[in-house]
């Protein structure tokens, strides 16, 4: 709805792993997520949001959280004299066909974002980012020691650990240097597919939000199948972290944190003998409330 000249929409960060990969429902062919105004009929916020994924997607919806509320005057703005008020959600869903209205798709999170992706090692995309980057702090000498600090922690650069978390962060950077579309750039010195108006940085949140939330709550076990290997579930978590993980590592963590059960059943994976399958054990959620619960992100 409009009060006065602000206008609020709600738009849908809706996650899947599908064959080893994270993967976003978007509409108009891959160009925005899933989104609609709020209206004087909806309910609730989260009531509207999910009406306008049905009728976009008609994807199911399951699990879902607010994510962030953005207001910025000069990054969504297609009110004259006013203003755009985006309050975005986090869904996280298996993949299904989405027969809806709104030209609905999966596309994968690392063709937004190429440089994100790090389970084979240094992107080289990150090569072109680093030389475009250094031009861009050379370029202002009042503020080159601020530029060079931020590209360092952000990027993970002179020494710096990459941190995965930091995908906001990274897209930030690129769009005050102007390195994506979003930003007005020219097709030559756009990085990563653009999205309409601010869609991809709300999809930086939404990733960003997640690869934080899985070291500390179970919820990647809402993007697993009823059933599932360790092997499965350590790529998921790969996947999503954008990073490669120790196995013994990850699999003691899976054990001492009893998130999972055997269901007595056996899986071929390839090249290897049959592999257990396991369960997510559903009362860890209440066991798990105070404490947390913990996956190990740490590379190989």
């Amino acid at each position: 709805m409009t009060i006065g000249l602000a206008h609020a929409e709600l738009i849908a960060v809706l996650t899947a792993v599908t064959g080893g990969d994270p993967r976003v429902m978007t509409v108009r062919s891959g160009d925005a997520l899933p989104s609609g105004p709020f209206e004087l009929g909806h309910r609730t916020l989260q009531t509207g949001l999910r009406e306008w994924v049905q009728e976009q997607t008609a994807h199911p919806v399951g699990y879902l959280e607010q994510l962030y509320t953005f207001a910025d005057r000069d990054r969504n703005n297609e009110i004259l004299g006013g203003r755009t008020i985006s309050i975005s959600y986090l869904g996280l869903v298996r993949e299904q066909a989405a027969p809806g209205g709104g030209r609905p798709g999966w596309h994968g999170w690392y063709e937004y974002f190429p440089w994100e992706d790090h389970r084979h090692g240094r992107p080289s995309v990150l090569d072109d980012i680093v030389g475009r980057l250094n031009i861009w702090i050379a370029g202002d000498p009042a503020r080159h020691e601020q530029r060079r600090r931020r590209a360092d922690f952000t990027f993970g650069l002179n020494g710096t650990a990459w941190n995965e978390d930091l995908v906001l962060q990274r897209y930030e950077l690129l769009y005050e240097a102007g390195f994506v579309l979003e930003a007005h750039c020219t097709h030559e010195r756009n990085t990563g597919r653009p999205m309409f108006a601010d869609h991809r940085r709300i999809l930086a949140t939404g990733m960003a939000r997640l690869r934080a939330k899985i070291k500390y709550r179970p919820v990647v076990f809402e993007l697993m199948p009823e059933s599932f290997t360790l092997l499965q579930l350590q790529r998921t978590v790969e996947a999503l972290a954008g990073l490669t993980l120790h196995k013994q590592n990850f699999r003691r963590l899976i054990e001492q944190q009893e998130l999972v059960e055997e269901t007595g059943a056996t899986e071929s994976e390839t090249g290897g003998r049959p592999a257990k399958l396991f369960r997510f054990r559903r009362a860890v959620l209440e066991e798990r409330e105070l404490a947390g619960t913990k996956l190990p992100l740490s590379r190989n």
